[in-house]
C-alpha cells in the first residue's frame, strides 16, 4: 500500500494537502495553510451554514474572523495575512514564486516583484505604481521581493513586532502575565488596564525573555513530531497488516475445504464479503487518522521552522512572544497526542471455525465459522509531556476579580466552561447566571428564580442550574452570547452539587431527611432513573463529579469528612476520610480522571487517584475555607472559589 512520505526534507507543509505550500495564510492561532486549502474548507463548512460569520481552525478548532465580512466568502481566505517568514523559510527550498496580494484578492494570478513592509502585501509592478499614487501609503517602505526572501533576518527585520487580530494589525507591545496574552496598546487599556502583572515588550523584554526555556519549547516540538511519527507508523502498518490477513484468509479456507469442501465455498464467499467490507470500513478510519497525524505532524515542523529562525533571527520581543504562541500550541498536541493514544485500537482479523465443524456439518450445512475482529489495545509508552498523570504540582497564577454590573456583591458558588474558552459563573448572592469572555470580561447575565448553587454544562451548549430551595433543576441555553431559559426540572429533593452524566442524564446531589443525603441519576423530564441515599450529618451542602467516561460517581459528605466514590449504580468503590480532610466540600476530577476534593476547614486540596489512593495533599497557596474546584481541562488550569469572597476566583496552573 502507497503511503504518505513523512521523512521529506521539502521544507514545511500544509497540513491539508499535505504539499508544499501554495501562498501560505496564517489564522490567528498561529497555524498556516495553503489559500487554496483554506478557502476550500471555509467553501465545505459554508454548505452546511450559510450564514457563517467566523471559521475555526483545521486543526486546532480556535476561532477565526476574517478581517472584512462585507467580503464574499469566495474570497475570506485571501482575507488572512500571509505568512511571510514561512514563505521566506520555503525560498530556500522551492524556486516557486510569490503572488501579488492585491491581484489576488480579485481572483487574479501575478507574480509580486516587490514587498510592502508596512502594509506587509506583495505586489506586482502594477499594483505597487498604484501603491505609490495613494496619500497614505506612497512613503511606505517598499523591497523587492528577491531581498525580502533571500533571507528569512530580512522578514523579521521588515516584521520588528507581531501584531494583534483583533485590532486592525496594531503592533504587539505589552504581554498579561495574568491571563497568559500578547496584546496591544488597545487591548491592554480595554482589557487589561487592571490587571497587576502587564509586561511592556519594549522595556522590560530582556529580563522576561530570561525566564522563557527556548530549549524546553524546541524539545517539546521536536518529542510532539515524533510521537505523531510513531503514531502514524503504527497505524499505516496495522492497514498493512489487515490487508495482508484479509489476503491470507482465502488460503485458510481452502486449506479446510479439502474436508468440508461444499460448506467452505459458501463460507468463502461470507467471509471474503465481510472481511473487505470490514477492511473497507477500518482502513478509511486509520486512513483518516493517518491523515490527521500527517496535518498535525506537518503543523508541528511548521511550527518548529518558523520558532527556530525566529530564534535565530528574531528580535528579542519576537523570541519571547513566539514562545509564548508555541507554548499554547503545544498544548493542544499534547491533547490530541493523549486522545489518539487513549482511543485508538489496533484492528487484527481472524478466522474463527465452530469447535465441532465435522458434528456440525452432520446435523446442518448452517454456519460453521465466522469471521472475528479483535482490537487490542497500543502498548506504546507515551511519555509524560508536562501535563500530570499522578502527582503534579500546582501554583496560584492569580486571583481574578469578576464585577457584577449594577449588583450586589457576588459569591460565585458554581462554574462550568463553554466553547470560544467562555465561562459562566453561578452567581448565589444575586440570583443570576453571569457569562465571561475568555479574558473574564463581563458578556451577559439572566436572572434567576432563586439563589443558584451548582451548575454543569450539557451537549449544545445548555448548562444545568441548580436551585435547592425550590427543588428545580433549571437548564440554561447560549445562544450569540445571550442566556436564555430552555426547561425547568422538578426534583423530589433540594439539590445543591449537578453534574452532567451523558445522554440527556445529570447526577445531583442533596439532602432527603433528617442526617440522609442522596445523589440521583434523572433524566431531562425530570424521571428518576436510580436513587441512592447514605448517612451524614451536620452538613448543610455537597457536591459531585464524574469521571470522563461518566462510569464513577464521586460525592462529597461534610459532616462525616468524607469522599465517597459509587459506580453509576450507586455501588460504593472505596469511603476516603483521613483525619486532615475536614468538611469537604468541592470535588472534580482532572484530563487523567486524578479526583481533587476541597478540605473546606482544612484549607487544602487532596489529590487522588481513580481508586480513591491519596496522592498527595496540597496545603500551599490554598485560601482559607475554599468553597468550589473547577477544572478547565482544555487550559490544564483549575479554578478555585472561598467563602467569604466577594467576586473572586483563584486560578492555579500545573508546573
Amino acid at each position: 500500500m502507497a503511503s504518505a512520505n513523512i521523512d521529506n526534507d521539502d521544507g514545511p507543509a500544509c497540513p491539508i494537502c499535505l504539499g508544499q505550500f501554495n501562498i501560505p495564510r496564517q489564522l490567528p492561532c498561529a497555524h498556516s495553510f495553503c489559500q487554496s486549502c483554506l478557502q476550500s474548507y471555509i467553501s465545505t463548512k459554508m454548505e452546511n451554514n450559510s450564514t457563517l460569520k467566523q471559521i475555526e481552525c483545521p486543526l486546532c478548532k480556535q476561532v477565526a474572523c476574517p478581517s472584512r465580512l462585507d467580503q464574499p466568502t469566495c474570497q475570506w481566505a485571501s482575507l488572512f495575512p500571509a505568512n511571510t517568514l514561512l514563505q521566506s523559510i520555503m525560498s530556500k527550498k522551492s524556486n516557486d514564486n510569490r503572488i501579488c496580494d492585491a491581484c489576488n484578492t480579485e481572483g487574479v494570478s501575478v507574480l509580486a516583484k516587490c514587498f510592502c513592509t508596512v502594509c506587509e502585501e506583495a505586489l506586482c509592478d502594477e499594483c505597487l505604481k498604484g501603491h505609490r499614487k495613494q496619500k497614505m501609503s506612497k512613503n511606505h517602505t517598499v523591497v523587492t521581493m528577491d531581498e525580502l526572501l533571500s533571507n528569512p533576518q530580512n522578514v523579521l527585520k521588515f516584521a520588528d513586532g507581531f501584531t494583534c487580530s483583533e485590532h486592525g494589525g496594531q503592533g504587539i507591545k505589552f504581554y498579561c502575565s495574568d491571563h497568559k496574552v500578547s496584546c496591544c496598546g488597545t487591548c491592554s487599556f480595554l482589557g487589561h488596564k487592571t490587571c497587576a502583572n502587564v509586561i511592556d515588550l519594549r522595556e522590560d523584554i530582556p529580563n522576561v525573555l530570561k525566564q522563557c526555556n527556548v530549549a524546553k519549547v524546541i524539545e517539546d516540538l521536536k518529542n510532539v513530531e515524533s510521537h505523531l511519527k510513531t503514531f502514524y507508523e503504527m497505524t499505516e502498518s496495522n492497514i498493512n497488516t489487515l490487508e495482508s490477513q484479509v489476503k491470507g484468509l482465502a488460503d485458510k479456507i481452502a486449506e479446510v475445504r479439502r474436508k468440508i469442501n461444499e460448506a467452505l465455498d459458501d463460507l468463502e464467499t461470507r467471509v471474503k464479503e465481510e472481511a473487505n467490507r470490514l477492511y473497507k470500513e477500518e482502513t478509511v478510519i486509520r486512513q483518516e487518522e493517518s491523515h490527521h497525524c500527517l496535518s498535525l505532524m506537518h503543523a508541528v515542523k511548521n511550527s518548529y521552522a518558523i520558532f527556530e529562525t525566529v530564534r535565530k533571527y528574531g528580535s528579542e520581543s519576537q523570541k519571547f512572544l513566539m514562545t509564548e504562541k508555541m507554548t499554547s500550541q503545544l498544548s493542544f498536541y499534547y491533547t490530541q497526542i493523549r486522545g489518539k493514544f487513549d482511543s485508538t485500537d489496533t484492528v487484527n482479523l481472524q478466522l474463527e471455525f465452530a469447535p465441532l465443524v465435522e458434528s456440525i456439518l452432520s446435523q446442518s450445512f448452517g454456519d460453521i465459522g465466522k469471521l472475528v475482529t479483535i482490537k487490542c489495545a497500543n502498548s506504546f509508552p507515551l511519555l509524560c509531556l508536562q501535563k500530570p498523570t499522578k502527582v503534579c504540582q500546582v501554583e496560584k497564577a492569580n486571583v481574578i476579580n469578576v464585577k457584577v454590573p449594577d449588583g450586589t456583591k457576588p459569591f460565585y458558588t458554581g462554574i462550568t466552561f463553554l466553547s470560544e474558552n467562555r465561562v459562566m459563573l453561578a452567581d448565589l448572592n444575586n440570583s443570576k447566571c453571569i457569562l465571561l469572555s475568555s479574558t473574564y470580561q463581563f458578556i451577559s447575565s439572566f436572572t434567576l428564580s432563586q439563589e443558584p448553587w451548582d451548575m454543569s454544562v450539557m451537549d449544545n451548549e445548555e448548562v444545568a442550574v441548580s436551585l435547592p430551595e425550590q427543588k428545580k433543576v433549571q437548564i440554561m441555553s447560549i445562544c450569540d452570547d445571550r442566556i436564555s431559559p430552555v426547561r425547568t426540572i422538578t426534583t423530589k429533593h433540594p439539590c445543591y452539587g449537578i453534574a452532567y452524566a451523558g445522554q440527556n442524564t445529570i447526577v445531583i446531589t442533596g439532602k432527603c431527611g433528617t442526617d440522609k443525603y442522596y445523589w440521583s441519576l434523572i433524566n431531562m423530564n425530570g424521571d428518576v432513573k436510580s436513587f441512592h441515599q447514605f448517612d451524614c450529618t451536620d452538613s448543610y451542602f455537597n457536591h459531585v463529579a464524574l469521571d470522563k467516561d461518566k462510569t464513577q460517581v464521586y460525592v462529597t459528605s461534610p459532616g462525616n469528612n468524607s469522599l465517597l466514590g459509587f459506580d453509576i449504580d450507586g455501588k460504593r468503590q472505596f469511603t476516603y476520610s483521613p483525619d486532615n480532610l475536614r468538611f469537604p466540600s468541592g470535588v472534580s476530577v482532572d484530563w487523567d480522571d486524578n479526583i481533587y476534593v476541597l478540605g473546606f476547614n482544612s484549607h487544602n486540596i487532596h489529590q487522588l487517584s481513580p481508586d480513591g489512593s491519596v496522592l498527595q495533599v496540597i496545603q500551599d497557596g490554598v485560601p482559607k475555607n475554599p468553597r468550589g474546584i473547577y477544572f478547565d481541562k482544555s487550559k490544564y488550569l483549575f479554578y478555585l472559589t472561598k467563602v467569604p469572597d466577594a467576586g473572586n476566583l483563584y486560578v492555579y496552573h500545573f508546573k
